[in-house]
């Protein structure tokens, strides 16, 4: 293969972010440093590996794939984010950092429901992990289809083989440096991507000849590009649509790849300074992105020539317009910066499905007395075991990014949302009522899933019915132990007046 400025490039980012990883090697002792980097994490690295490990590879592929699909009306996605991303920095962050302390230095979220709710069966530990193992394979599995994409069109090899070439480099930089690694290279790649994201919209929009002869060329490609109410806005699917897309801001509540950055920050008192850098940062990223997606109808709709691999997957919009717009050097920056939004979200997923296994399973049912070497060694094999599996489940080349990323997202904000909000503002809710809100809203996303009943995305019944069963189960059941209560009032009497 004859190598160009882009492939140096690509080939350059790669090996800065093992490099990372090393270094982060040097910093791990423990299971705490491995899995949560000795809970140190300042606010601009906090707010920085927030936003990254949350806006994966469908942010580049997924979103602008979408607009680029179905126009304006897809926007509504972005505008549910933004509302559901500062209210979980707002709202969780600060008490979930500080019930953590109190509930014996949790390092996991099924540690800390187990501790929280003095689960002595295990159960919450052992269906709070195995959810996570579940969901994130399909949520991995969606990472390394976004790269086997990338990489395929970039290296031009076959799927089969890009799929591995692709997540090779994060398993590696995970797998050696944990936590640390993770959230240093979160910061480089979340600088990449508003860098991009950025620039490729002004390039889109100069390219077509500015912003009124895009708005022209969208026009006239279809009419119902402008419409933020799509079918009408008196028509009751109009009103599920708008539903089911601004529904994924309330996701957040219980992604525990994003809830583990609120746990590593070194203190409550970094999560204001954090939130204020994350929500920039992610307004300016969603807003960029979509950009990309609707301006590049204009360009192909001028340059129908070369629309054949958009035509084919919409999801390779900003792929082809890097490509047509920069010169091969920008170009290898832009791509790089979908390699970063899916290193930095895969990387952050498998190290949790590790903590999973290693924390919740191996020690606390196999090897209670392990040490702290083998327990990190423990970790690295299983970040390998995770991926394996996902690399199976995204084999099928024709995945799209987004359907996966959606099933993921609406599976756990479904099962952890509503029990870490209840758990953190509700003295009254039982273990009981914990488990009956975990299995159900898991159950009630992969039925709707199947049915898809009145097309509504199924993380909104999921929501739903969840939380009445943690009300319901917790308010007709036994009340919490007294040490319980005197818990929940001491961490809302630890929180800053006024957070």
């Amino acid at each position: 293969m004859n190598w160009s400025p882009l492939h140096i490039t690509f080939a350059i980012y790669i090996l800065l972010m093992i490099g990372i990883g090393f270094a982060a090697w040097r910093s791990i002792k423990t299971l705490d440093d491995y899995i949560l980097g000795g809970r140190d994490l300042g606010s601009f690295v906090t707010a920085m590996s927030a936003g990254a490990s949350d806006m994966s590879g469908w942010l580049l592929l997924g979103l602008p794939g979408a607009l680029y699909l179905s126009g304006a009306s897809e926007s509504w996605i972005a505008i549910g984010l933004i509302i559901g991303a500062y209210c979980n920095w707002k709202f969780v962050a600060g008490p979930l950092r500080v019930y953590t302390e109190h509930t014996q230095n949790a390092l996991t979220l099924p540690d800390y429901f187990s501790h929280r709710f003095e689960d002595n069966s295990r159960l919450l530990r052992i269906f709070s992990a195995v959810i996570i193992l579940v969901f994130f394979a399909i949520y991995s599995a969606s990472g390394i289809v976004a790269g086997a994409r990338l990489f395929e069109s970039v290296f031009h090899v076959p799927y089969s083989q890009a799929l591995w070439v692709g997540a090779g480099a994060t398993i590696a930089y995970t797998m050696i440096g944990g936590f640390l690694a993770v959230s240093w290279t979160d910061t480089v790649q979340a600088t990449l991507m508003i860098f991009a994201l950025i620039l490729a919209p002004i390039m889109i929009i100069l390219a077509v000849g500015g912003v009124d002869s895009s708005m022209a060329l969208i026009t006239q490609a279809n009419p119902a590009n402008l419409e933020f109410f799509k079918g009408g806005i008196d028509h009751w699917q109009t009103w599920v649509a708008i539903i089911s897309t601004a529904a994924w801001g309330l996701g957040y509540f219980g992604q525990p790849h994003i809830l583990a950055r609120f746990m590593a920050a070194e203190s409550v008192k970094a999560i204001p300074a954090a939130r204020r850098i994350s929500m920039t940062w992610m307004i300016l990223c969603l807003f960029g992105a979509m950009a990309v997606g609707f301006f590049g109808i204009a360009y192909f709709a001028q340059h129908p020539d070369q629309a054949g691999p958009v035509t084919k997957n919409n999801e390779r919009v900003f792929i082809e317009l890097s490509t047509l717009l920069f010169n091969p050097w920008v170009a290898g920056v832009l791509l790089s910066a979908i390699l970063a939004a899916i290193m930095s979200t895969l990387s952050c997923q498998l190290l949790v499905c590790s903590s999973a296994l290693t924390d919740d399973f191996y020690k606390g049912m196999i090897r209670k007395n392990a040490s702290q070497k083998e327990l990190v060694w423990v970790g690295r094999v299983t970040v390998l075991l995770i991926s394996i599996i996902a690399i199976v489940l995204a084999e099928n080349p024709d995945s799209k990014v987004l359907g996966l990323v959606s099933y993921a997202w609406a599976g756990f904000g479904a099962a952890f949302g509503p029990v870490v909000l209840f758990s953190l503002g509700w003295k009254a809710m039982t273990r009981n009522g914990a488990l009956a809100g975990m299995i159900v809203g898991a159950l009630t996303v992969i039925v709707w899933k199947q049915f898809a009943w009145l097309g509504l995305y199924e993380l909104v019944p999921g929501f739903i019915f969840a939380s009445a069963a943690i009300y319901l189960v917790s308010k007709f059941g036994a009340p919490p132990s007294a040490a319980m209560q005197e818990q929940f009032d001491a961490v809302r009497k630890e929180l800053e007046p006024g957070y």
